[in-house]
């Protein structure tokens, strides 16, 4: 090993880290807590070290260099473990301590936070840093070791993942209460299809599902609004732009307020699984092997607490069970 590298500080790797994040001098300083020219010098500091620039300019945006993305692989894997030392260590003094970094899709947004607090409830000492995006992002993701896990609701086939399915995700239609469908006791899907229908935006685990099924079952939209969350189509359908095809879970307050109408379309709900994943051979910390040996141990109960999504307000006990040991 040079033994120029042997002299890079962590200072300046998390000040590099910064850089490479927001691809800003600027951006970096102001979460750095730093000025401008520090940054500057800390990363001059680095190329002197490495040997080569670390970013260059074309136009006004910053690119990483091929040096530059070594070091970012390198830097993730030491602060990678040093973060599982200090979790180690917590576990040995008798308490898991810890950040777990969890990616979801957006529409798992509505249950997730209630499964993490059940999950702290065994863990109290362990902290979350939860990311939200869509299906599309979130299969990138896999291959950027930025999480410890990732909730996906479609394993994708050209990823080797170790994967655990845990929780149905039922798709349903819904509509305005004051909508003509409402009023029918037996609806196809293909009926359906004479109203605008509200999708995701290209990427989404959700439209993408729904788009293959729809076209299993030759129902085919010839009027559709794109809108970029499942939020704005809960609103669009409410504000009577369309109908649309949404995760129960993701509308059951709507559902319970009368707000929305979940309509009784024989080839619905479609069903898909929740599942919990990571790259296969991936080395877990120890707080995502807690968490992923919870929800195995768990499914139940989870199952469970995620009925108030589905069947209404009423109380449901998603007391966990006594807590299973850690395991690999």
């Amino acid at each position: 090993m040079r033994k120029a590298l042997l002299r890079m500080t962590l200072r300046q790797l998390q000040v590099f880290r910064a850089v490479c994040d927001s691809l800003s001098y600027s951006r970096a300083a102001e979460e750095m807590s730093l000025t401008q020219p520090a940054v500057s010098l800390q990363i001059r500091q680095l190329e002197e070290l490495i040997g080569q620039p670390l970013f260059e300019y074309t136009g006004k945006k910053l690119y990483l260099t091929d040096a530059a993305e070594a070091l970012q692989r390198a830097s993730q894997d030491i602060f990678g473990r040093l973060e599982n030392l200090d979790m180690q260590l917590s576990d040995l003094r008798g308490s898991l301590q810890g950040q777990l970094s969890l990616a979801i899709e957006s529409s798992a947004q509505y249950f997730v936070p209630h499964l993490f607090a059940a999950f702290r409830r065994t863990h109290p000492d362990i902290h979350l840093r939860l990311t939200v995006v869509n299906h599309g992002q979130a299969v990138r993701r896999l291959g950027g070791d930025r999480d410890d896990l990732l909730i996906i609701s479609q394993i994708p086939n050209d990823v080797p993942l170790d994967f655990l399915p845990f929780l149905e995700n039922p798709i349903i239609a819904v509509a305005p209460p004051n909508h003509p469908l409402c009023k029918m006791a037996h609806i196809h899907l293909a009926d359906l299809t004479r109203w605008p229908l509200l999708v995701r935006e290209q990427g989404s685990g959700t439209r993408r599902a729904c788009e293959e099924y729809c076209h299993q079952k030759r129902a085919h939209f010839p009027h559709t609004l794109e809108l970029g969350s499942s939020e704005a189509q809960r609103e669009g359908v409410m504000a009577g732009l369309g109908l649309a095809l949404l995760p129960r879970h993701s509308v059951r307050r709507e559902l319970d307020s009368g707000l929305l109408v979940e309509l009784p379309v024989a080839e619905l709900p479609l069903m898909r699984s929740w599942c919990v994943a990571h790259p296969r051979g991936k080395y877990l910390s120890p707080v995502a092997q807690a968490f992923f040996a919870y929800i195995r141990a768990q499914r139940s109960a989870i199952v469970r607490m995620a009925d108030r999504f589905t069947t209404g307000p009423e109380a449901v006990d998603d007391r966990p069970a006594p807590a299973s040991p850690v395991v690999q």
